[in-house]
């Protein structure tokens, strides 16, 4: 293997722009591996673990741009850096062929009339203070980038709540603002629902099943995944609430999250019942009695909290197609596993997604693990080997520290379905495929061939290996929610029409009850 390194001084590229460009650099034929990013000392550390770290890397300054190639000889890796360089090329122009920089918030306040928010995607070394310049500049704030410090987090949302600014994050992959959605999002129909999330793909998700029941969406204000952790106190979450109740065209709210810390779920519940509009609680694993007794609805999973904000927004329940829960394909696919086939292994992209599947897995079954898992017993002690039920969220820190995110960059999880493949244990498989802005492309494309190297390998030992999919997605989604349904479909994955419905059919798939 030869690994060559291009650094690029002083060249700053966001995040977002980053995971994008690694995507596709790792397509690049004869690519091994790409590893892209800014010189920092996280970066620097994640090429180390891979053994991908050059003394030019080593070298490297935060403020400089480091591009790794690693394949079969030097001339590839030679070829594949003028190939990433084009990349770069591309991304660089808009739809003019011209592209505005500008080196500080100010200067670009200065000279964006009109302009009133700010995505931070930077390392999380200097978001605070870019986020920082941003709000007192008067610039609402949507923060993508991590690794931020509690304290600094509760530092920024106070300055914006005394401004009377949204602070989205740090960590929102999520949002919907004035039409437009942001980082990771679908295109949805304009409606009268509102969202508050505390996480992303939760918020897409509840998105796409309003728009697939026939409603629409005014906003989504994503919080970020420690609003409601006890030191943050739920700042956001509370001044999303009041902003949708504030908002014209938003007459249901919808707020999405995990459960809260209790002391804060209360605080929140308050401010939700006192904003003069009907709200739907979707707290994942949540307490129904604490949403019912503040006096809004209870929204179990993402999938019936999105049918109550339909019904709630003027759509009559008669006239909706509910997605029914396919029961005789339970019973079907039950009859094609073996005995030993008693295991759900889901491989996701979605945090949420995974937190949702597993939860309906866990109202079953006691032995179900995970790298997200709360309890220390069910934390997989090495995140690359499946214990009984597992459900892998891929895009947790345990998979992304100094890589792209799963919806851009599937290699980890394509590399996973074929090891998962090879248990004779195993009975389903999940895998979601999210579209959207910022996703990949072709999410079910890049995967048909592990799709069809998976089922191969079970043929080939006499199994059946169910594979289940789901798509996240909508009809308006640039990706094409048919074509991408169609693919999967040809491979002989069979496709469930929500998150909720996956969680169910996976655990109904391998129940051995009669």
């Amino acid at each position: 293997m030869a690994i060559k390194t291009a650094i690029k001084r002083n060249t700053y590229f966001d995040s977002v722009s980053l995971m994008s460009v690694t995507g596709r650099a790792n397509a690049v034929a004869g690519v091994d591996q790409a590893m892209i990013g800014m010189g920092t000392a996280m970066n620097k550390e994640v090429l180390q673990n891979v053994g991908m770290l050059t003394p030019e890397a080593a070298e490297a300054q935060s403020g400089d741009l480091m591009i790794v190639v690693r394949s079969a000889s030097d001339e590839i890796a030679e070829q594949a850096l003028v190939e990433i360089d084009e990349l770069f090329k591309q991304k660089g122009g808009n739809e003019s062929g011209r592209k505005m920089n500008y080196a500080t918030i100010e200067s670009a306040v200065a000279h964006v009339p009109g302009a009133n928010l700010a995505i931070i995607a930077v390392a999380g070394e200097f978001a605070s203070r870019e986020a920082r310049r941003a709000l007192e500049s008067g610039l609402h704030v949507m923060m993508f980038s991590d690794n931020v410090s509690i304290e600094d987090e509760v530092a920024l949302k106070t300055l914006a709540h005394d401004k009377g600014l949204l602070m989205m994050g740090p960590d929102c992959g999520t949002a919907y603002i004035g039409g437009v959605g942001l980082c990771f999002a679908n295109a949805v129909r304009a409606g009268n629902i509102g969202i508050v999330g505390a996480s992303g793909t939760g918020s897409q998700e509840v998105a796409a099943r309003i728009h697939d029941f026939g409603g629409g969406i005014t906003q989504i204000i994503g919080t970020g995944g420690r609003d409601l952790n006890e030191k943050v106190g739920g700042i956001m979450m509370i001044d999303g609430i009041n902003a949708l109740a504030r908002d014209p065209a938003t007459e249901v709210i919808v707020l999405v999250s995990k459960p809260p810390a209790k002391s804060v779920q209360d605080k929140v519940l308050a401010a939700a019942a006192a904003c003069g509009k009907p709200v739907v609680a979707c707290l994942l694993g949540g307490s129904e009695e604490a949403v019912t007794r503040a006096g809004l609805l209870f929204g179990k999973t993402t999938k019936e909290a999105a049918l109550k904000a339909v019904i709630l927004g003027g759509r009559k329940e008669e006239e909706i197609n509910k997605r029914a829960l396919n029961l005789p394909l339970i019973a079907e696919t039950r009859a094609k596993l073996k005995p030993e086939q008693r295991y759900i292994r889901a491989l996701l992209c979605g945090g949420t997604l995974c937190e949702e599947v597993m939860l309906i897995a866990k109202e079953s079954y006691d032995n179900v693990y995970s790298n997200i898992a709360k309890d220390p017993a069910r934390k997989l002690k090495d995140v690359s080997t499946s214990i009984e039920h597992t459900f892998i969220d891929f895009g947790d820190d345990d998979f992304t520290r100094g890589r792209p995110h799963p919806m851009i960059d599937p290699s980890q999880r394509l590399a996973r379905l074929v090891q998962e493949a090879r248990d004779p244990s195993v009975g389903v498989i999940v895998l979601d495929f999210i579209l959207g802005y910022g996703a990949h492309e072709d999410p079910a494309g890049v995967m048909i061939p592990a799709l069809v190297e998976a089922k191969q390998i079970a043929a080939a030992e006499g199994r059946h290996l169910e594979i289940l999919g789901y798509v996240l997605g909508t009809d308006l989604d640039s990706q094409s929610l048919a074509e991408q349904t169609a693919k999967l479909s040809e491979v002989g994955v069979t496709i469930a029409s929500s998150c909720t419905n996956a969680g169910l059919l996976a655990r109904g798939f391998v129940s051995k009850e009669n």
